[in-house]
């Protein structure tokens, strides 16, 4: 997600552990799982859920090889390119305007297109996606690699390149439709069928595709078919249904969904997932700030309970884009339902769009294959700012789990546990298999403990004091808990994370890891750190600016109780801490990070599955970036534990603090290298690959976001992909090694 729209609106007072636990507790006891803790008003089993002792081996079942990576590291720059390795080329497949239909004209790319047209045009800000391989039959084929579906995010807008002068507001109003219905389409998903075409011609590259190509490139691998039946945008006013144990409540009523069954359009779509049963999982995540509520207003309307349900998400304001500011509405309201205010008379909210804010901020499915099945958001995964939801170890007889972080600072980590267990004849079933497996289950939240281990703690109404009477958010029933689940979280003790974003599992030994892209003084001062969340200090820019905290972020892992995804404990360490290369080793580069690896803001992350255990992390940063522009880098880890204890001393000024945490082994530069850097004012998200592992895909998300354009000289921040004057623009790229062979690591 971009670093400039961070929210935080956790007040609970659950900073630390240490008033949850008694730090005297031996870690034979947790991982034995012999005893019950008592946790904020209920037992808490620490056991195993399925009560073994043994472990699965290697998790996914994908056997363990020795790797290398096979390049040479990438040097810090501030370009405005794309730099890789040498013997790495890449192509630009997919930007922002270019067409999915063959009626669709060639983007013109400086905000004069039409706004209907962009409802079948690639949208903005590319993000979490995935590819699914697809066979003759146009059916999902696990294996293929030569042509697919590749599915992905557009997580938001840059008003500024997306119309002729930026956005037209006239005191405080959106006074443009057609912007507005541009913006509208600009956000959501793309479903996108693309193949591996090698020796083409040139003739029969299309127009949008030749524009990009580089001088001297070797040959043209990737492009996307302008005119097939599988391409789809779904947007900010695609219907959905509303699918699990919210739907159909009270919560969910709104004058375009009467009987709380439906709603309109995902938005703020950040990180993703994919299912066995082969759909893809989109994730709406800073969902709040885009719907109207002046609270001054409305509050004297609402209930105790709405009002601390709209503080605790963040929903407040005139709205990030001011889309309900236009007026006349139409008659099916599509600026009136971005105003979540109490404007009706029904006691129900019938009449208004009092509760819509309550429609997002949910995992959706979408199925690929079928472009006629509506996405449904499945509630049943709890409502959060959910950053991805990564798929666990899938097992038959098992059940199937999901991973997710809530991307805020101070935030959770949080997993999905099925009811029913996986049968391996529901593969390739499509979304009819996810009411299955995604309308029943099991939320957790996770507290990680002083000594190293950690516990998942359930989320469910009647248990460990979420009901009626928690002291923290007075909860109903099952509905209201997961629509609240941050209330929810912050009553059992969950623990405060430094701003969770991405997960990937190692596909070798199931184990999980999570990005924590960081975290300011502000809002976690250094008497707050915990042995999760360790480190404050102060990394100061070249300018002298500071920036105390933790800035830099870090990569913290955990190994299931028994191997098993749905155990409740679990042991834990942090992999990867962010620094300058020149930074202490003492409290700061604890990972011993040199020039040919230093980083800062982890956030997109992902393991490869052609080659298991190669891990590539992406970075999304606003601190590091006085010496280098955003980057990728490829790692092979080991295993939760390969390191060791480290007793911190923090210290800002006549203040400190001693914490000791679990430091992972890095491997250093053999084992971690920054394989790509971004052009100017990027975020790097999202990464997907073919089966064969010959074909990476990556994003460049809003390139030159943070320098106002002057639109009389055409100077921007950036000029990529297009060079010249050109504004810029989001963009998928399709990176291949020129030999052939596989992406990374061999």
């Amino acid at each position: 997600m971009s670093h400039d729209h961070v929210e935080e609106h956790n007040n609970s007072s659950n900073p630390t552990f240490e008033s949850v636990l008694d730090q005297r507790l031996s870690r034979r006891t947790m991982l034995g799982g012999a005893v019950a803790l008592a946790a904020m008003g209920g037992a808490v089993s620490t056991a195993n859920a399925h009560g073994y002792s043994h472990g699965h081996g290697n998790g996914h079942g994908y056997p363990q090889r020795k790797l290398r990576l096979n390049f040479n590291a990438v040097a810090k720059n501030l370009e405005d390119a794309v730099t890789l390795p040498e013997g790495y080329s890449y192509d630009v497949l997919y930007a922002l305007g270019d067409p999915i239909a063959r009626h669709v004209d060639d983007f013109r790319n400086d905000g004069t297109d039409e706004a209907a047209s962009y409802q079948f045009r690639a949208g903005d800000h590319h993000d979490g996606m995935y590819f699914f391989g697809m066979g003759a039959n146009g059916r999902y084929h696990k294996h293929e690699s030569s042509r697919g579906l590749l599915c992905m995010n557009h997580e938001a807008i840059t008003p500024a390149y997306l119309h002729p002068t930026g956005q037209t507001v006239v005191g405080g109003v959106r006074t443009v439709r057609d912007e507005v219905i541009r913006e509208f389409y600009a956000h959501g998903v793309s479903v996108l069928e693309i193949v591996r075409e090698r020796r083409r011609k040139p003739q029969h590259w299309s127009a949008s595709f030749r524009k990009f190509l580089r001088p001297g490139n070797r040959s043209v691998d990737w492009d996307y078919e302008q005119a097939s039946r599988f391409n789809r945008r779904v947007h900010t006013l695609t219907p959905m249904k509303l699918s699990g144990p919210a739907a159909r409540t009270k919560y969910m009523v709104t004058r375009y969904s009467p009987d709380g069954s439906a709603t309109r359009g995902t938005v703020n779509n950040c990180a993703n997932g994919y299912t066995p049963w082969g759909t893809y999982l989109t994730c709406e995540e800073n969902f709040a700030g885009y719907f109207r509520r002046v609270v001054s207003t409305d509050n004297p309307r609402r209930s105790a309970k709405e009002i601390a349900s709209f503080s605790r998400y963040g929903v407040a304001g005139a709205g990030r884009e001011l889309w309900a500011t236009v007026t006349p509405d139409t008659s099916d309201n599509l600026f009136g339902r971005w105003n979540t205010e109490k404007l009706g008379v029904s006691v129900d909210g019938s009449d208004d769009f009092r509760n819509v804010s309550n429609t997002y901020g949910w995992v959706v499915e979408i199925d690929p294959f079928d472009p006629k099945r509506a996405p449904r958001k499945r509630t049943a995964l709890g409502r959060f700012g959910h950053e991805g939801a990564e798929l666990g170890p899938v097992r038959a007889g098992e059940p199937i789990v999901f991973y997710m972080g809530d991307d805020a600072r101070n935030e959770y980590l949080y997993k999905f546990v099925s009811r029913a267990v996986w049968d391996p004849r529901d593969a390739g079933r499509g979304i009819e298999a996810g009411d299955k497996y995604m309308d029943e289950g099991t939320l957790y939240v996770a507290q990680f403990l002083p000594d190293g281990s950690g516990q998942w703690i359930e989320l469910a109404f009647g248990k460990n004091g979420i009901g009626p009477g928690n002291p923290v958010y007075p909860f109903a029933d099952q509905a209201d808990v997961l629509i609240n689940l941050r209330f929810a979280a912050d009553s059992v003790g969950a623990t405060k994370m430094d701003r969770p974003e991405w997960a990937a599992v190692h596909p070798s030994n199931g184990e999980v890891y999570f990005t924590l892209t960081n975290n300011g003084a502000a809002q976690r001062p250094i008497t707050a750190v915990t042995p999760s969340n360790p480190r404050f200090y102060n990394d100061k820019r070249l300018t002298g600016q500071d920036q105390k905290g933790n800035p830099n972020g870090h990569v913290i892992r955990f190994k299931e109780g028994g191997g098993y995804a749905d155990a409740l404990s679990f042991d834990w360490d942090v992999y990867l801490f962010g620094a300058r290369s020149t930074a202490s080793p003492d409290n700061v580069n604890l990972s011993g990070l040199s020039d040919a690896n230093d980083f800062s803001s982890p956030d997109g992350l992902w393991f490869s599955y052609a080659t298991p255990g190669l891990l590539w992390l992406q970075t999304d940063d606003g601190a590091f970036t006085d010496v280098t522009n955003c980057m990728m880098l490829a790692a092979l880890p080991g295993q939760t534990g390969d390191g060791k204890a480290r007793t911190l001393t923090n210290v800002d000024g006549a203040s400190s603090s001693t914490v000791t945490t679990y430091v992972g082994s890095s491997g250093g530069e053999k084992k971690l290298r920054r394989f790509l850097v971004g052009p100017k004012e990027c975020e790097l998200t999202g990464i997907a690959e073919t089966p064969d592992g010959k074909a990476l895909f990556v994003n460049i998300q809003h390139p030159g976001e943070n320098t106002a354009p002057n639109y009389a000289t055409s100077e921007f921040g950036s000029h990529w992909p297009d060079g010249g004057v050109a504004r810029p623009r989001s963009a998928t790229i399709v990176i291949t090694r020129d030999d052939g062979g596989t992406i990374g690591a061999d």
